[in-house]
């Protein structure tokens, strides 16, 4: 599905993940010079092959958190000369797999002119490479925000997604993810104030509805976990 120009999101089969069954879903930009940028790869197939092969050339593979690392070796293997970029942690988690380089607070030049990217810092498990497309003005994201429709759930495993906090209009990071910020959350606040900055319109998520307008208010919601930086101190008055 094009999303916006150079923009596409393909959906792959659910996979199973403490009990729910978890969406899967790749964004592809299409770069200014045709070679593509692949987010988050899903499972490959023949069928999506043939979808992918018209876009253009495949370059660069992300994973963007230590979750989603599963089909990268696949792609490696149809498209061997595609460079391979990493989340924090992912490297040393997935020794099977070969990666160019990790990701940072600064984007690549491969693609800085048209993508910029931060790392979600602060949790204790894991790290999540946050990604903005310039043009379209798109924050993607991959578990940091989780927008399931509710009937995408069965009956008994509604109330344990409501519990999560991942059911849609209200999405946000998965509870147990939110847990583990005990302590980092200053670090997380600075990653959300980089999400201001950048001032996206849309959302794409990896799992769940995305957000096709007004992504700050739905940002601001979703993130409220974190807080709100405390405020300077005042100077104590000198006495005498």
């Amino acid at each position: 599905m094009e999303w916006a120009k150079d923009i596409y999101v393909f959906d792959g089969p659910a996979v199973p993940f403490f009990g729910l069954p978890y969406t899967t879903r790749m964004t592809i930009v299409r770069l200014a010079n045709g070679k593509l940028w692949v987010h988050s790869p899903i499972e490959l197939t023949d069928m999506l092959i043939r979808k992918v092969m018209p876009l253009g050339e495949v370059a660069y593979l992300i994973a963007p958190n230590k979750l989603h690392h599963l089909f990268i070796g696949r792609w490696q293997a149809r498209w061997p000369d595609a460079q391979a970029f990493a989340a924090p942690g992912v490297a040393a988690k997935c020794a099977h797999l070969h990666f160019d380089a990790d990701l940072s607070d600064t984007a690549p030049p491969q693609w800085r002119a048209e993508i910029e990217n931060c790392i979600v810092k602060g949790s204790k498990v894991m790290q999540e490479a946050v990604f903005f497309h310039k043009a379209s003005r798109t924050l993607i994201l991959t578990d940091l925000i989780e927008n399931f429709a509710p009937e995408h759930f069965s009956a008994w495993q509604r109330p344990l997604a409501r519990i999560t906090g991942i059911l849609a209009p209200n999405g946000k990071t998965p509870l147990d993810w939110r847990l583990s910020f005990m302590g980092g959350k200053a670090q997380a606040r600075m990653a959300i104030n980089q999400f201001r900055r950048w001032q996206p319109e849309h959302i794409i998520l990896a799992h769940g509805h995305c957000i096709r307008s007004n992504a700050l208010p739905f940002i601001e919601r979703s993130f409220s976990w974190v807080g709100e930086p405390r405020p300077a101190a005042k100077p104590e008055r000198a006495r005498g």
